[in-house]
């Protein structure tokens, strides 16, 4: 069986260098906020080409902070409005509703699977203060229009970046610092992932870092301190550790993926499946490689019984959530086509050579 994602073999290569961290950070024995977190902020915000990263739990609590942050620095307040793509993961909802604010739901592009600049200025109210891009599969939304869209109505604009890291247009137009602030995900099945939860929020804004360093921490700078309204969300040091490891090799990692979907892209020739959209520039790190067919049951059970598992990301899109019952009666015709047609193939470093010419030959005679 091709496993979708085989963790233990994507971080063998890795092994020896976290044993090695691991006893220097029993040795150490300073657990929480250490030096490896610093040592990691300082990193990955280079990497990304911002001032400020701010290691947090994970990608929820990243969102929920930076929400929580611009509330506290009265650039938002509680009922404003937030402009989200109809068919990203829940938990870019999840964080908007979570701190009060109201998600209002425009429709992605079919080709992209991003929000659909073309559509949002019909859903901008008075009551709109920002949009909430998803850099959707690895692909790096439309920013160009949408911070002109949120300049002419003085609107903030936070990316997802849950699953882009690395994403960029130029060498200093990067996932993370195309916008106001940016939340970040490490879960193990990232293209930077760590060996558990963990997360980050990279910003060039020094006012919002501040908030951001004392409230991740209880609200306080100073032990016992507590200056503002604060929650636990800390980066583990061991987790930082681990990622700082693996933040060395991200860009040979999103070279691979890059390869893999080069290859996919050339050599699957099937009517029956819709291939992702790609102009071949870095734009895109391929943490999912997603496929579209009219009969997903059917294509994904063809997969299976050939030795290839697959997933669908994502089978039920927000709006039909019964957590969120009271939008169910909402219709949004792109984002129920895309739920209801894409699986995601396997695409990653752990593949080998005749995997990958498995899966084409496969999906090429289906």
């Amino acid at each position: 069986m091709i496993h979708f994602l085989n963790l233990k073999k994507l971080n063998q290569p890795f092994e020896t260098a976290f044993q090695k961290k691991m006893k220097q950070f029993l040795e150490v024995g300073w657990y929480i906020l250490g030096d490896e977190v610093k040592q990691f902020e300082k990193d990955f915000a280079t990497y990304c080409g911002t001032k400020h990263c701010i290691g947090v739990g994970n990608g929820l609590d990243a969102l929920v902070l930076i929400f929580k942050a611009y509330i506290h620095l009265g650039k938002l307040q509680k009922g404003d409005e937030v402009i989200v793509p109809a068919n990203t993961y829940i938990a870019s909802i999840l964080a908007i509703l979570q701190v009060d604010l109201v998600p209002v739901l425009v429709e992605p592009r079919l080709e992209t699977y991003n929000i659909n600049p073309d559509e949002i200025e019909a859903k901008i109210s008075s009551k709109t203060k920002a949009i909430l891009p998803v850099h959707l599969y690895g692909q790096l939304c439309e920013m160009k229009a949408l911070n002109e869209i949120a300049k002419k109505h003085n609107l903030l604009v936070i990316e997802d970046a849950a699953q882009a890291h690395g994403s960029q247009f130029s060498e200093n137009e990067k996932a993370g610092n195309l916008s106001n602030a940016a939340a970040f995900s490490f879960y193990p099945g990232k293209n930077l992932g760590a060996l558990g939860d963990a997360g980050a929020i990279t910003t060039n804004d020094d006012e919002l870092a501040n908030v951001l360093f004392s409230m991740r921490n209880y609200g306080s700078k100073v032990k016992y301190e507590n200056e503002i309204i604060g929650v636990n969300s800390r980066l583990d040091e061991l987790q930082a550790a681990f990622l700082n490891i693996k933040l060395k090799q991200l860009d040979s990692e999103n070279d691979f993926r890059r390869s893999m979907a080069k290859r996919y892209l050339s050599e699957i020739k099937n009517d029956k499946i819709v291939m992702p959209s790609w102009d071949l520039s870095q734009n895109h790190v391929f943490h999912l490689f997603v496929i579209r067919t009219s009969n997903r049951m059917d294509l994904q059970n063809y997969l299976k019984e050939n030795g290839i598992e697959t997933m669908i990301h994502y089978p039920i899109p927000p709006h039909k959530q019964k957590a969120l019952a009271n939008w169910n009666r909402l219709s949004f015709p792109i984002t129920e086509k895309i739920h209801k047609e894409v699986l995601s193939i396997p695409l990653n470093s752990s593949l080998n050579a005749s995997e990958i010419q498995h899966i084409i030959t496969t999906l090429n005679n289906y």
